[in-house]
């Protein structure tokens, strides 16, 4: 059940990118669960891969045709291939390969992406045989499609879209991702693929969703767990009227700063669909020295599982989270200048509990169904903030049954 309101938006067709559905039936046949993406000639693409050093066969072979002007994105659900070795990699390839026979193109232009369970052998023949009927139905509408066919164990479907204005005219950034499980990426999140008619070339474009992803999907936790198939992709057709998007101008700075908007939308989409999630949870940490320290410190209360089921249980146990601020590793971190809220009240101030907190008060706030909990280091003026969920039964019942 997700948190809050998740309906799907209106999405914007992008001049020059098609999407294709169909079902194979790689691990059930009440949806799809193939999508193609396809991308006109002479656009430019950027992606961002996992850290997992497990990472998934799909990952390693769409790292390598990254360097070599892709125009296809082929993705299943059901089924990681991950840990499955060279077989896993051959698999990989000849969907590929399938794919580029089936349009007109060569295996190393199609990226291929694959999410579901780890270590069981990719359904190649299952696949190639569904591609014909995902070819067939391409067209610039279909990202409500491609949305669903890209889901596990997600409730609903994840998107968004938006148009700005460069140099006058207008251009469109429309994205998707999945994600509900499995979710503290090191790079992006589960699975993204946001797509724009800009004129941007590569390296450009790289820059772009690499600062995106940092300030979104690397700031969001489910779990604590990296995935080994994690991936975003931005492909940019470049049929939009605007001028070219160049570094340093005005225009990019209107650019970026929309890509990164589209990005911390969908990753916070990713936490209110967290499994099991009853809650949303805004860490913020004010006044650290670095970024990298104040996501220490976030992601340290993010992950503890005794502070995400308080949470669930709106019990308002500050302690829990008092200690995963002393845990965080900050070094010489003085005690009394450190102050931590619920929402707006103070429940932490010069070494100990506010003489002003009450339970009441930390009950009200842990009764909502949004909640932020601000951590104030006294140590400088870095901010930095995570989004996470609760821990409820329902995640233990969901990751219990994952394979049943």
């Amino acid at each position: 059940m997700a948190v809050g309101q998740c309906d799907f938006p209106t999405m914007h067709p992008v001049k020059g990118i098609k999407l294709g559905t169909c079902n194979a039936g790689i691990k059930q046949t009440q949806r799809d669960d193939i999508l193609v993406i396809a991308m006109a000639e002479g656009g430019s693409c950027a992606a961002v891969f996992t850290q997992n050093a497990f990472c998934a066969a799909p990952v390693l072979i769409a790292r390598e045709h990254l360097t070599l002007e892709p125009r296809w994105l082929l993705v299943n659900s059901g089924n990681a291939n991950a840990g499955t070795g060279k077989q896993g990699l051959q698999d990989a390839f000849a969907s590929c390969a399938a794919l580029a026979s089936e349009v007109d193109g060569i295996a190393q232009q199609v990226l291929p992406f694959s999410t579901g369970v780890i270590g069981e052998p990719l359904p190649v023949a299952k696949l190639t045989a569904a591609l014909p009927a995902a070819v067939a139905n391409l067209a610039e509408t279909h990202w409500d499609r491609a949305a669903r066919a890209i889901m596990t164990t997600d409730t609903f479907a994840k998107g968004v879209s938006m148009v700005v204005e460069i140099g006058g005219e207008s251009v469109t950034i429309t994205g998707i991702s999945k994600g509900a499980g499995m979710i503290q990426p090191n790079m992006a999140t589960m699975l993204g693929f946001i797509a724009t008619d800009a004129v941007i070339e590569q390296s450009l474009l790289q820059r772009c969703l690499s600062v995106a992803v940092e300030k979104s999907f690397n700031r969001i936790s489910v779990d604590g767990d990296t995935s080994t198939n994690d991936a975003c992709v931005l492909l940019a057709s470049g049929y939009s009227d605007a001028p070219e998007v160049l570094a340093d101008t005005p225009e990019y700075m209107a650019f970026a700063e929309a890509v990164s908007a589209v990005c911390k939308r969908l990753a916070e989409l990713i936490i209110r669909d967290g499994e099991g999630a009853t809650k949303l949870i805004r860490i913020v940490v004010e006044q650290a020295q670095s970024a990298a320290e104040a996501v220490q410190v976030a992601k340290t209360i993010a992950h503890s599982p005794l502070v995400k089921t308080a949470f669930f249980a709106s019990d308002p146990n500050w302690g829990r989270i008092l200690a995963a601020v002393g845990r965080a590793g900050v070094e010489d971190m003085e005690l009394e200048r450190v102050e931590i809220y619920l929402g707006t009240v103070c429940i932490v101030e010069n070494g100990g509990r506010s003489p002003g907190y009450t339970e009441q008060d930390g009950q009200r706030v842990m009764g909502q169904e949004e909640i932020t909990v601000t951590v104030r280091l006294g140590r400088g003026l870095v901010r930095e903030e995570v989004l996470t969920c609760d821990f409820s039964y329902d995640y233990v019942k969901i990751n219990a049954e994952y394979r049943t």
